[in-house]
């Protein structure tokens, strides 16, 4: 059982702090919910208290006696800000200590992380920017907000992340018993894609693969909790957007090759999980093509690009490149000749088929360095295979400095 700390920061999104909470309680961790003041003009103490099952402190002078300014800190495992508000975000980064919940970011030394929500403006500001880069340099975990419905009409990023979401990125780091500077990824830049591209056939039809995006959103999810600023370029995933990336949609081949050579283009590293498809069809018939018109002239398929190849030619010294190969027969004699020809320095190879690989919860592969290093991950949560691959990128990215 895990000893987690949850504030909460006076704006809007504190009701969704309760669902958090749910997430925490039923999980089976030990929760602590120190609001701020103004958060209870959002939701009330009875309600915090009533879900955690304790009492709930927002000042100092509250049960002095267990002095919980230092105590609450010290004792967690994880504390967690979620809505975090420019206001908190400023009092944190400057070192405050006027209510309980900053006096607790001041002892803790276990993982914090913050989850910000506010109005796109507030968050956009310098002042906002210079305190989270402030908090960001000393260790902490800075969620990226989402983008989507704020206050009113507006909309825009500020959007406090889904509860689910930021639970998940938690759960992460608690599995890894993070001391609080252990991010190993803070301050790096990398971009996955995910998903499988589709190829238009008609306005209906296409040409596509089984690819969930499981595994290439596991490795999303893992690079956030381990600090990266993280873009996945998703390709045709209808799964919940991990808490803290930044998502770039697409369709076809030849969309994800433009957005993942631009993202790439400042990355320290490129994870490539996405299933591309190598062909597409000449040809699309502007509307749809009907049995009532005949059998259909054959389709002629012409290449799509090399993504991977073509990152291999391009990037720029340092830059950590990792491809995935689905294969069907002789996986790790596939795996090397694929490293080989597209220049990366990894491959993680999938033996694929019915219910192997693609569209399952679970994974299994061999990671083949270009230094003729194998590691073999066995069978478990894509997550598993998401912190290997993570850890191979990190001693390359160390190894180059």
């Amino acid at each position: 059982m895990s000893r987690v700390v949850l504030g909460v920061s006076g704006g809007i999104a504190a009701y969704k702090a309760c669902e958090l909470l749910r997430l925490f309680t039923e999980d089976g961790h030990d929760v602590t919910v120190v609001p701020t003041p103004s958060a209870l003009q959002f939701v009330g103490a009875a309600t915090w208290a009533a879900l955690s099952g304790k009492p709930v402190r927002t000042q100092v002078w509250d049960d002095a006696h267990e002095v919980p300014h230092v105590r609450l800190g010290q004792t967690a495992d994880v504390v967690v800000v979620a809505p975090a508000t420019a206001d908190l975000l400023a009092r944190a980064a400057h070192g405050r200590a006027d209510d309980l919940l900053t006096n607790v970011l001041l002892t803790a030394r276990c993982p914090v992380l913050f989850a910000p929500a506010m109005h796109t403006e507030m968050w956009q500001h310098a002042a906002t920017a210079a305190n989270v880069a402030t908090l960001r340099s000393r260790g902490v975990l800075m969620l990226e907000p989402a983008v989507g419905r704020l206050t009113g009409a507006d909309s825009g990023p500020g959007r406090l992340p889904e509860p689910a979401e930021i639970y998940a990125v938690a759960r992460r780091v608690l599995a890894r018993g993070l001391d609080r500077l252990d991010l190993d990824l803070a301050g790096r830049r990398v971009v996955v894609s995910a998903g499988g591209t589709r190829e238009p056939l008609d306005p209906v039809r296409f040409l596509g693969n089984r690819s969930s995006g499981r595994q290439g959103y596991a490795l999303a999810a893992t690079a956030v909790a381990r600090g990266a600023e993280v873009t996945l370029v998703a390709a045709n995933v209808m799964l919940p957007d991990p808490a803290g990336v930044k998502i770039v949609r697409v369709g076809t081949a030849e969309q994800l090759r433009a957005a993942v050579l631009e993202e790439a283009a400042s990355a320290d590293a490129v994870v490539m999980a996405a299933a591309v498809a190598d062909f597409r069809p000449a040809a699309s018939s502007s509307s749809k093509i009907k049995k009532s018109s005949g059998p259909p002239e054959p389709v002629t398929l012409v290449e799509n690009p090399d993504v991977l190849a073509e990152l291999g030619r391009v990037r720029r010294g340092g830059q950590v490149l990792v491809g995935f190969a689905a294969e069907t027969h002789d996986p790790i004699g596939g795996g090397r000749a694929k490293l080989a020809a597209k220049g990366a320095d990894f491959i993680v190879v999938n033996e694929v088929g019915e219910r192997l690989g693609f569209e399952a919860p679970d994974n299994a592969a061999t990671i083949l360095g270009a230094d003729g290093s194998d590691v073999v991950v066995p069978r478990g949560p894509k997550e598993q295979l998401a912190d290997t691959v993570w850890d191979l990128v990190v001693k390359r990215l160390l190894a180059a400095g």
